[in-house]
């Protein structure tokens, strides 16, 4: 069995609730059986049949879509309803339970005090703004140039649901790890790191090949469907699909969920998930953002250590999975990229990339100084 979060908007009363639901799959290899701390809100195990079933009775796709793609948040103005107070309550109180990277950096880094640091990011919303075209989501030069020095102080890697070779293309900085197509396919660095358990230049893992003619498949089907509807792009991300909805009139999200689950509905080894603005699809396997990074540290030498300490940070709904491998391993911790509250195991927040990239500076900062006094006892 796996878990996936599903948040479900109760239109009435404009309340989020994160339900995990149980989905049975084929395991690539057997985990530790550990119970997650609980999330706000409570996490509830149902079938993912029945789920998927509900919100196709009720209508569910479109206020999932809708809760999965938050609007910018916009200023308050001087005179608030009580239900904007309450609403201003929440985020301070979210806020005290997940707060900023940036003004905790001090304690983070104490916590971190004798052990390796093990850098994990994900690329859009994270690294890179959110753009209407996926394709042209570029990030800065100033951020690339800061992911650079970072490589040089810790271990990285990028995990991200687009395809490898594509994230590649934005990044080029070959000392990475990248982990592509949502963790299905892991490629180590082309260029020989100074960080002894980076060297892992032959690392090639793709535990989901045998799924590559299906997807092709299904991505060809897509492509024709959504021909129909403005706005919409379908992107093969090699061992997933992904149907960005970002540009496309709400009024049309409901002809779209059809559309897509109409073709993924003949595919039972493929499941359909949901992110920002975009859907999903991916193998059945037992493989997600999670396994990357426990698969990461092991390829790193670090499977069983206690002198590790990996930082993951994310934006989406998919590096929940993530975030909950390192509450479970009791080791470093996630920060959620976000300007909402959202339900996440993450245990610290960043606003947006701006952030992201002062709170990976301060890491490159803090680090250098003990490389120096590290080269000057050599």
């Amino acid at each position: 069995m796996t878990n996936q979060n599903v948040v479900v908007s109760d239109s009435k009363s404009g309340i989020n609730m994160s339900i995990t639901v149980a989905v049975s799959n084929s395991s690539i290899f057997a985990t530790t059986a550990q119970k997650p701390p609980p999330a706000p809100g409570g996490y509830i195990s149902i079938s993912r049949k029945k789920i998927l079933k509900d919100l196709d009775v009720n209508g569910g796709w479109i206020e999932s879509m809708r809760a999965s793609s938050p609007t910018h948040v916009k200023s308050l103005p001087p005179t608030t309803t009580a239900a904007e107070d309450g609403a201003d309550d929440h985020h301070n109180s979210w806020i005290l339970h997940h707060p900023s990277a940036l003004d905790m950096f001090d304690p983070i880094i104490q916590s971190s005090k004798g052990k390796q640091i093990v850098m994990f990011l994900d690329y859009d919303g994270t690294l890179s703004p959110i753009v209407a075209d996926p394709d042209k989501a570029f990030m800065s030069e100033a951020m690339r140039k800061t992911v650079k020095k970072l490589a040089r102080c810790f271990p990285t890697a990028i995990v991200s649901g687009r395809c490898r070779d594509k994230v590649y293309g934005f990044i080029r900085l070959g000392e990475l790890y990248y982990a592509g197509s949502h963790g299905m396919d892991i490629k180590g660095p082309t260029k020989t790191s100074k960080l002894k358990k980076a060297v892992n230049q032959g690392l090639l893992f793709q535990p989901a090949s045998e799924f590559l003619p299906m997807i092709d498949d299904v991505y060809e089907q897509l492509v024709e469907k959504m021909k129909s509807t403005p706005g919409a792009k379908v992107e093969n991300n090699k061992f997933c699909i992904s149907v960005h909805f970002r540009c496309v009139d709400e009024k049309e999200w409901n002809n779209l969920a059809h559309e897509v689950k109409s073709v993924v509905k003949e595919y039972p080894k493929l499941r359909l998930t949901q992110g920002r603005k975009v859907l999903e699809i991916r193998p059945t396997i037992k493989w997600d953002k999670g396994k990357a990074l426990e698969f990461l540290l092991e390829s790193l030498g670090y499977a069983n250590c206690s002198d590790v300490f990996p930082i993951y940070i994310g934006d989406d709904r998919t590096d929940e999975d993530a975030f909950k491998v390192l509450r479970e391993r009791e080791q470093g911790f996630g920060i959620l990229v976000s300007k909402i509250p959202k339900d996440t195991h993450a245990s610290y927040s960043l606003q947006e990339p701006s952030e992201v990239m002062h709170f990976l500076q301060r890491l490159v900062q803090w680090k250098r100084p003990s490389l120096l006094r590290r080269h000057c006892r050599v």
